[in-house]
């Protein structure tokens, strides 16, 4: 009976919205709006850089498949008569093209290795060890990303002449190894790494050198992928420096090539563009097949407080 009885209570109960309203979840939908809202801003932002960025490329791509005549035609047109490669075939048979594109990758591979190296290492040795003067030789590193490189052509010039350097590989090298962003960069991703691992690996007889080599450096690979890239993409993209270091046409870099022809033939606009895709055209493969490194890199290596 006294069963029947709770059965009898607790039936009414069964049919009835017994939940409380949770403020939590009146407050979570305008949160959830204003987060929609906000991606949908952050995206359309994202589109217009895009576009900004795309434009010069079809730009240029345009203009070269285009003829001589119609470059200067006026009001412009982005679609020619004809689509022809004659700037692309002028430009390729007026240069040694394949040996510029083997000297570019040559120094740049170069500089990126040599680069990652002592940049890690130097940024190993400010994170690791305390010295007298370890603030003082950081504070330099860092005014040395505040330092142009056009003030330093001259000395740079004048240095390579004196060790007879000038229209050699490690002419163009040696200048562009010196990265201040490079050592900042490992510096502040090495300080994020706990001493314990450190300390442990030095318990079990590991010297300096090992634990650098073996535990930090695996650790690091965003902020070295990060530095490889940029740098890669400096030193291919840099025109200055091998422009005043090499006058051998068998020594030239892309950039320094390109521009040769370029000034041979005057101002053609055409094969001003091709020139510029074909510059461009291996840090755009680089940048697509490399784009998650570039992203996790960058990710990796941000300031931290």
């Amino acid at each position: 009976m006294a069963s029947q009885v709770g059965q009898i209570g607790a039936a009414p109960g069964v049919g009835l919205d017994t939940r409380r309203a949770d403020p939590a979840a009146k407050t979570a939908e305008p949160h959830a709006g204003k987060s929609r809202l906000g991606d949908r801003i952050a995206f359309g932002v994202l589109v217009l850089f895009a576009i900004l960025w795309f434009v010069p490329l079809a730009w240029a791509v345009a203009t070269a498949l285009k003829p001589e005549a119609e470059t200067t035609d006026i009001p412009v047109r982005w679609i020619a008569s004809t689509v022809t490669l004659d700037a692309f075939q002028a430009v390729l048979s007026a240069g040694n093209l394949p040996r510029w594109y083997f000297n570019s990758a040559l120094t740049s591979l170069a500089i990126t290795v040599i680069t990652v190296l002592l940049a890690s290492l130097a940024a190993f040795g400010l994170s690791r060890t305390r010295f007298r003067g370890h603030n003082l030789v950081f504070g330099l590193i860092l005014a040395g990303i505040m330092v142009p490189g056009q003030i330093l052509i001259v000395p740079l010039f004048t240095e390579m002449q004196f060790f007879r350097m000038v229209d050699t590989y490690w002419g163009i090298i040696l200048p562009q190894v010196a990265s201040p962003v490079a050592v900042f960069i490992f510096k502040q991703f090495f300080d994020g790494i706990p001493r314990d691992l450190e300390e442990a690996a030095t318990l079990d007889g590991a010297s300096r050198l090992r634990v650098y080599w073996q535990i930090w450096m695996p650790l690091a690979r965003s902020a070295i992928a990060a530095v490889a890239i940029f740098t890669f993409v400096g030193a291919w993209n840099n025109f200055l420096w091998p422009f005043i270091v090499i006058t051998n046409p068998d020594m030239m870099t892309l950039p320094v090539g390109l521009s040769q022809v370029q000034t041979a033939y005057g101002i053609r606009y055409a094969q001003i563009m091709a020139s510029a895709v074909l510059g461009g055209l291996p840090l755009l493969v680089v940048f697509l097949f490399f784009q998650r490194q570039i992203v996790q890199g960058i990710a990796g290596t941000g300031i931290k407080g």
